[in-house]
């Protein structure tokens, strides 16, 4: 798994435009079991989404396509996670 942070590169106002298709991305994500979970930051100066893949590379090609990259909104950061405890420990992907 990944932890994808991202780091709003816009104002919020500017950010929040593009919300809807953001939430768009990420909803077609969960569709094909990639995202256990995501949400804002708090503060919110960004977010982080769980990604269920097992490269960097698969992260970053996916991340790529999220309308807050493609509108030069965000900038991720890719963090290998391999959750040993708690609800995610033995979480298998619903596709």
């Amino acid at each position: 798994m990944y932890l994808m942070i991202s780091t709003y590169l816009a104002p919020l106002e500017t950010v929040d435009e593009a919300r809807d298709d953001h939430l768009a991305f990420i909803a077609g994500l969960e569709e094909r079991g990639l995202v256990p979970s995501a949400g804002r930051q708090d503060p919110v100066t960004g977010g982080i989404i769980l990604l269920a893949v097992d490269t960097r590379a698969e992260a970053e090609a996916l991340i790529a396509e999220d309308p807050y990259v493609l509108r030069g909104l965000a900038e991720y950061e890719a963090i290998g996670w391999q959750p040993t405890r708690g609800v995610l420990a033995d979480w298998k992907s619903p596709a």
